[in-house]
């Protein structure tokens, strides 16, 4: 009974070993799922992405989650290859007096405004860090205590298809 309760179990190296593999190939299609070239906007493979991690050898935490390693490891690449996170892509409908004075608040936020239209409300669409996405939704929720709406158009901006060479 006092082995059962106070024991620990043994993970044998191997065991240890496909563990680790298993969180370095998550990670590693993590970062390929949220990152793009920026010169691009085209996904990187997880290949690519595994090989990288290796270049800057990069050791798996095994206590940690594999979404905060993820974006440690972006950060890293970042030092050694061109590589961004995806862009998200929002509709803001906010109403005609909180809309210009909110605007200016939301400005150094946004990357690109895409698309703006004033007609009896402000509505506009742009791209986002996604680490942004929090306080611009806190941002909105309380300055407009409500009226004004966020809404999430695509999660990830990137181009898809064929490569045109010239």
């Amino acid at each position: 009974e006092q082995i059962l309760s106070k024991g620990e179990l043994q993970v044998s190296d191997k065991e240890r070993h496909t563990q680790l593999e298993q969180m370095f190939r998550d990670i590693a299609t993590i970062v390929a799922d949220k990152c793009v070239n920026p010169e691009t906007k085209r996904p990187y493979t997880v290949i690519l992405i595994e090989r990288a991690m290796k270049d800057i050898h990069y050791s798996v935490k095994p206590n940690k989650s594999t979404k905060q390693q993820a974006l440690e490891v972006i950060r890293q690449l970042k030092e050694t290859m061109q590589i961004e996170r995806a862009h998200m892509r929002l509709r803001f409908i906010l109403p005609p007096k909180e809309g210009k004075k909110l605007k200016e608040k939301l400005k150094p936020l946004i990357k690109v405004i895409e698309n703006e239209d004033f007609h009896e409300q402000l509505e506009i669409v742009c791209l986002i860090d996604p680490g942004c996405f929090r306080e611009i939704d806190e941002l909105i929720r309380c300055e407009t205590k409500g009226k004004g709406t966020l809404e999430v158009l695509s999660l990830k901006d990137v181009e898809e298809g064929d490569e045109k060479l010239e």
